[in-house]
């Protein structure tokens, strides 16, 4: 059932409208992601839901007695008193009242006078009669589920904590639909995992904003495309919607190329002769008329961004060795006894939850910082670059070009000249936007403008703070490319899981006590190696399996049943025939002569698609599972 229906609804800020006539609804117990590129208005649409904003047409239509919290990409500046007044400030005009009982019952631990027992008895009263008891139970429960310090400071917490207690502060509310704009940022990954988990066993309805692909792929059952003003809705997983939207844009690009073609031709028909215009069709006249207005009116798709990295000259082959490197800050050992080797070329990760010390590894690895004990040798010829996940390196009072250029209108980039607005352009960067100050820009603008500030800097080793936040999946997605391609040496800080995995070659984790271990691989890799132990907010390494699974009573590898064996040969076959009918079928859904027909061809597709889908997920784990036993049997890999 729905609790909010979005009903044509227009809104603009002067130019091209953000949301342009849209259609949707968000029903119970959804987990809805939206997803767009970076200034699409995925924000905005978010303030639409909470009312903090009104459309200029259209309808907005509320189940009575909607309840909606939203947690803000950003931290508030403004926000003081403790992490328990700040979590019930979501009550509103309670908020008084359950800060003097809390207060109370604290000086009453060390005044027992009666002037404070009577103005206990006061405020208890009132909260009888305003029902703020059962309020003042939410909070507690709140700060005991959060695991929230309810006495200390908020402006001395972490950036992670901060953002846990602003949740708190949402979900004391009993909200029917929580709004969640980039809900990781800052957060560790023990934070994060322990988010998902949360959010997975929650009650409210879910509309969120996310980088983290990880997190979109566990929580989302909707996901909501906002694409040039337009929204389009796509039941699923978040890589049945990667593929059918490739399929969509596809079939878009066929269509809109007829359609110009078709233009081109009646222009061509118009500007012949005076002959031919003496004998001109009126209605042909007319209908060109109208081809020109939808041209004009329509909005192409964004162009992509287009980064690429200035290399210096090549480093030594030796970029930093540790020997026995031990650090601590007063009493607190940071790093213990550290040995590695970073060569040139390495992609080296940097895991461990927020204050365990990865700056400061960092700054060994670079020079910046001697050890307290130990070694450190660095290679020659180093030209590193710094991404601060602060963003400290922009002037928020210059322009956007001034941060790049400092007054200059050209930039030299690997070795050619180019103009520094063509240059901004390569990062979505239109010339107006360029001149605009940098502290008008949103989150992911900032984070593309210090990509593009780096990026022009002749480098041999990147290190990347934090690179993520905010940036829009599709930018996301090209910077890994453009890592992976790249010839120096990166050294990558980043709570991102699949960022992690997908561009890391190696990974240095904070285990805890000082203790830095190295492993092969990204984040899966870490968890794979470490079979005994926990991962992040408890959860265990290595893959789970049958009991007994591959092995005889043993313990040793067993030979495949004839059964198994079947099962082995013909899974190929069929996953090939399963992925071919679903490309086949996914391509007849993006053709709009599908919807057009009385019968129903376009559900039944989906259903299809939807059952495809299924056998999939169970066959693609089946076929590597009995590969992996029978190759642990014969020694000889299948593949």
């Amino acid at each position: 059932m729905a609790i909010i229906d979005f009903q044509d609804v227009t809104l603009a800020f002067g130019g091209l409208p953000i949301l342009d006539r849209i259609n949707f609804q968000i029903d119970d117990n959804e987990r809805v992601c939206l997803i767009g590129r970076n200034g699409e208005g995925k924000s905005t649409l978010l303030k639409l839901l909470t009312g903090e904003l009104q459309p200029d047409s259209g309808k907005i239509v509320r189940r009575q007695g909607l309840r909606v919290a939203r947690l803000t990409q950003e931290v508030p500046s403004d926000l003081t008193g403790t992490v328990y007044e700040v979590v019930a400030s979501g009550l509103g005009e309670l908020l008084d009242l359950l800060t003097a009982h809390h207060r109370l019952l604290g000086e009453l631990e060390h005044d027992h006078g009666e002037a404070k027992l009577a103005e206990l008895g006061r405020v208890e009263e009132q909260m009888a009669v305003t029902n703020a008891w059962q309020a003042e139970q939410r909070v507690e429960t709140i700060l005991s589920l959060l695991g929230l310090p309810s006495e200390q400071s908020f402006a001395t917490l972490s950036g992670g904590l901060k953002r846990r207690v602003l949740l708190g502060r949402a979900l004391v509310t009993d909200p029917h639909l929580l709004l969640l704009d980039e809900p990781t940022n800052h957060l560790d990954i023990e934070a994060i995992t322990w988010m998902e988990g949360y959010l997975l066993s929650a009650s409210p309805a879910l509309c969120f904003v996310t980088h983290d692909r990880s997190l979109l792929r566990k929580l989302a059952t909707r996901i909501i495309n906002l694409d040039r003003g337009k929204v389009t809705s796509w039941p699923g997983d978040y890589d049945t919607y990667l593929r059918r939207r490739e399929a969509q844009l596809a079939e878009e690009t066929v269509q809109q190329a007829k359609f110009d073609k078709k233009l081109a031709q009646e222009e061509v028909w118009i500007r012949q002769g005076i002959k031919a215009r003496r004998t001109r069709n009126e209605g042909r006249v007319t209908a060109l008329k109208e081809l020109r207005q939808e041209r004009q009116a329509r909005r192409d798709q964004l162009g992509s961004v287009r980064m690429e990295i200035t290399e210096a000259a090549v480093s030594g082959k030796l970029v930093a060795q540790l020997k026995h490197v031990s650090h601590s800050f007063g009493d607190r050992v940071v790093i213990r006894d550290l040995s590695t080797t970073v060569m040139r070329g390495d992609r080296i990760g940097i895991i461990g939850p927020n204050g365990a010390g990865k700056t400061t590894l960092l700054r060994l690895i670079l020079g910046e910082l001697i050890p307290d004990a130990g070694e450190v040798r660095l290679g020659v010829n180093l030209a590193p670059v710094y991404f601060d996940q602060q963003r400290a390196q922009l002037d928020d009072d210059r322009s956007v070009i001034d941060n790049i250029g400092d007054g200059a209108d050209t930039i030299e980039i690997n070795g050619r000249p180019k103009h520094l607005i063509g240059y901004l352009s390569d990062f979505l960067f239109t010339p107006d936007r360029a001149r605009s100050p940098v502290r008008v820009l949103s989150g992911g603008e900032r984070n593309r403008l210090l990509l593009a500030k780096l990026f022009a800097k002749p480098s041999n080793i990147l290190v990347l703070d934090e690179p993520t936040n905010d940036l829009d999946l599709e930018t996301l997605e090209l910077l890994e490319e453009l890592l992976m391609d790249y010839q120096g040496t990166v050294l990558l800080v980043s709570h991102d899981r699949d960022f992690i995995n997908n561009v890391v070659t190696s990974s240095l984790v904070f285990e805890g006590e000082g203790k830095v271990q190295e492993y092969a691989g990204g984040y899966d890799d870490w968890l794979s190696q470490r079979p005994t132990a926990p991962g992040p907010a408890g959860q265990s390494g290595g893959r789970d399996e049958k009991k007994g699974g591959g092995k005889n009573k043993s313990g040793q590898p067993r030979k495949l049943s004839f059964k198994e064996a079947k099962e082995l040969a013909e899974l190929p076959g069929e996953i090939e025939k399963l992925e071919a009918e679903q490309q086949e079928l996914t391509v007849r859904l993006a053709d709009p002569a599908v919807y057009l027909g009385k019968g129903p061809e376009a559900p039944t597709i989906n259903a299809r698609l939807a059952a495809i889908e299924k056998r999939l997920a169970a066959a693609y784990p089946r076929w590597e599972e009995l590969e992996a036993w029978q190759e642990a049997f014969t020694g000889v890999k299948n593949r």
